[in-house]
């Protein structure tokens, strides 16, 4: 059974993927290589592959503006009388037992 041509037409607009074709075809993620497999299982990485990013050096005077205010003061978290701070195992048991009740 074969789709009528208008409906053919709206196909090939689609986004191609691998069932679409035979093999040999590999989308991928665009990520690229930043280095290469070693024969041990390792990975080097080659630091002319990887992408870096430069910075305006003057950014009180740039036209755009980031997602994010210059403005938010950062959040701190609350952890008074538990010298383990936010890393206590006791804390999130504790914590587990308030939400899920008693096992």
């Amino acid at each position: 059974m074969q789709p009528t041509a208008p409906l053919l037409r709206r196909l090939r607009r689609l986004a191609l993927t691998t069932k679409h074709v035979n093999g040999g075809y590999y989308k991928g993620t665009g990520s690229g290589s930043m280095g290469r497999h070693t024969k041990h299982g390792g990975y080097i990485i080659d630091y002319k592959k990887v992408r870096t990013f430069v910075v305006p050096t003057d950014l009180k005077d740039f036209k755009l503006t980031p997602f994010v205010t210059k403005t938010m003061e950062p959040l701190k978290g609350q952890f008074e009388g538990d010298p383990k701070g936010g890393l206590s195992g006791e804390r999130y048991l504790d914590k587990w037992k308030r939400e899920n009740g008693m096992d």
